[in-house]
């Protein structure tokens, strides 16, 4: 459970740092036989704040609960 819970908080600090992830796709828009145009679209995704303060406060709860067993 600690190794869970060092995941988590560092999961958590990342969104609260980058607030979210960007990827893209790419479509065709056009298929002329050995014409083809590809259109790329990038989409962005936010993560809310809380939910990184969220992350934290579980993976610390893990990891204490996980070092409380260790005795």
């Amino acid at each position: 459970m600690k190794i869970a819970g060092i995941v988590l908080i560092v999961a958590g600090f990342a969104a609260l740092l980058y607030g979210g992830f960007t990827y893209t796709t790419h479509k065709k828009a056009v298929d002329l036989g050995p014409v083809q145009i590809e259109k790329t679209e990038h989409h962005s995704v936010p993560l809310p704040p809380l939910l990184g303060v969220v992350a934290i406060i579980g993976g610390g709860a893990l990891f204490y609960l996980g070092a409380k067993e260790g005795r």
